[in-house]
């Protein structure tokens, strides 16, 4: 059991049947959680509880639940991902199996485009997804109507357009795309006239959308932020900005209590701010929420774009496309002006990088400029994820200095298709968590949840799941000499995210001194079967000690 540095006694005393503190070295059995002012006393046999308590002392008997620190979600896009279900039209595989299914579903929501348009989100790799094995055509959405926008948002990396979607965006044969990264460098898809298919990739950000009005973003917002994280157990996010208003909102709802968690802001440049803003933040971003709960933690910018886009910049070809190995979206200098101005800004950078050759041209960079250790380390966003190269990737890291931010949940969403874009050759070389675990990487885990993702992306324990029985979208088995224990797996999602923040001193374990963010279980998920792990309740949610969720 841990010792404590606060004397006795405590505000508050929680009993568990079982308590998983994730610290270094420590077991779990029948104990008790001490808190006092919102942080962890001590964790303590249950035969010392009148040793802790004092007069005032609440008692809590969890008797038959299991408590561990709440989970710590490093890389998401809530914003995006709570609008995305509040207005799009879910068009998403297995729910619609095919083509013929999502543009049925597409003409029953017709009476519900805003503004002329009508969305649908997809999932990432919506045409391996699909049992017709391809994307809607152009003309198969305008088959839906040609009078209304329609646009198929497959992630936020690849949509399909219908022509009058292409018509309000102005894209025809002289279209030129911007030649800047946004999430990627933008392109459109033309056919062999040079004829605009529909297909527009690393474009989101940059399509006439319709918005939210300022009551149905919030609205959105505060219900996404409850059902996507909250009830799923996770107490603190690592936000990625899509909008300032949203940076408001969260602030306002933190105040009054109509959502519940520790949000750490990344500024999306050039998505959200420029560099320039976000690295002026302090003379903009007032917030009224204790810094505690919401702050501006760092920057977030795109090297390369995605694997379903074929944007991401590897070092060997895409399958059947010998000349297209993706594409840098980031020079050498704008990486280097990147890590300087936001380390003199003490903002911590993640750069997305999916590829390895992003990743190495990124390292690279990051090599040249001296590092100031009281700034959070850089993080590489989805580092573990694909490994080609493993040694030749983590020599970069550790030259580097980096953090490698990789999502297992992955593995599930499009574990088994990157062959099938990449090559075979990634079968074998995807999420190689066990060797970077045995090599002293203390990873992650985190959702990236955004247009397009998976329904209970956001649940940790798909994620933990995945990391142990390695099961993809269509139940395929990625190779196993990869997977690794339960204990482990926990570890990323707590620890491993609290120090991809750059926050492992204070949160991601149940230790005396870090915050009371924690969260109680019905089953103990280190006494279940991996396939049982999905089927765990998050019954209570605590933060700094008090109650904001309860599943009855």
């Amino acid at each position: 059991m841990n010792t404590s540095v606060y004397a006795a006694p405590a505000d508050s005393i929680f009993v568990a049947k079982e308590i998983l503190t994730l610290a270094p070295g420590a077991k779990s059995g029948p104990a008790a959680l001490c808190v006092r002012d919102g942080m962890v006393q001590a964790v303590i046999p249950v035969d010392d509880i009148s040793k802790w308590a004092g007069k005032h002392t609440s008692i809590f008997d969890f008797s038959g639940r299991t408590i561990m620190p709440g989970f710590v979600d490093p890389h998401a896009h809530a914003e995006v991902a709570a609008k995305a279900t509040y207005q799009m039209v879910d068009c998403r595989a297995p729910k619609n199996p095919d083509i013929a299914a999502v543009l049925n579903t597409l003409r029953e929501h017709l009476d519900q485009a805003r503004d002329g348009w009508l969305i649908g989100q997809a999932n990432l790799f919506f045409d391996k997804k699909l049992t017709d094995q391809r994307l809607p055509t152009r003309e198969e959405l305008d088959s839906v109507s040609t009078d209304v926008a329609i646009a198929i948002r497959a992630g936020g990396h690849l949509s399909i357009l219908n022509s009058r979607a292409m018509e309000i965006a102005g894209i025809d044969e002289s279209f030129e795309a911007v030649n800047h990264s946004i999430t990627g460098k933008p392109s459109v898809h033309r056919d062999e006239n040079g004829r605009p298919t529909g297909v527009v990739t690393e474009m989101d950000k940059l399509l006439p959308f319709p918005s939210l009005s300022p009551e149905e973003t919030h609205f959105a917002i505060e219900k996404g932020i409850n059902e996507l994280f909250t009830s799923n157990g996770v107490t603190t996010i690592g936000e990625i900005t899509d909008t300032l208003e949203a940076t408001k909102i969260f602030d306002q709802a933190l105040i009054e209590e109509r959502i519940h968690a520790r949000i750490h802001l990344y500024l999306w440049t050039p998505g959200t701010v420029s560099l320039e803003e976000a690295c002026n933040f302090r003379n903009w971003a007032f917030f009224e929420s204790d810094e505690s709960f919401l702050r501006i933690q760092g920057v977030k910018a795109f090297s390369d774009g995605g694997y379903s886009a074929k944007k991401a910049a590897l070092n060997h070809p895409y399958a059947q496309e010998e000349h297209n190995c993706g594409e840098i979206a980031l020079s050498n200098d704008e990486i280097i002006e990147l890590a300087t101005r936001t380390q003199e800004a003490g903002l911590q950078l993640a750069i997305h990088a999916n590829g390895d050759r992003a990743q190495l041209e990124v390292c690279h960079a990051l090599e040249q400029i001296p590092r100031d250790a009281n700034t959070p380390k850089i993080r590489i966003e989805h580092a573990g994820n694909f490994m080609p190269n493993y040694e030749e990737l983590t020599t970069a890291w550790k030259s580097a200095d980096i953090i490698p931010v990789p999502q297992p949940v992955f593995i599930y969403n499009f574990g088994e298709f990157v062959p099938d874009y990449v090559g075979e050759y990634a079968r074998e070389r995807q999420f190689p968590f066990k060797r970077l675990l045995e090599d002293g990487w203390n990873i992650s885990g985190s959702s990236d949840v955004w247009v397009g993702s998976e329904v209970g992306q956001t649940n940790p324990f798909l994620s933990v799941y995945s990391t142990i029985a390695r099961r993809t979208f269509h139940n395929q088995e990625l190779p196993l000499n990869e997977n690794i224990t339960i204990l482990e797996a926990l570890r990323m999602h707590t620890i491993g995210g609290a120090a991809a923040l750059g926050m492992e001193h204070t949160r991601g374990s149940l230790e005396p001194g870090k915050f009371a963010d924690f969260i109680t279980l019905d089953m103990n998920p280190m006494h279940v079967k991996p396939e049982d792990l999905l089927n765990i309740k998050v019954e209570d949610v605590f933060i700094g000690g008090k109650q904001v969720h309860t599943r009855e």
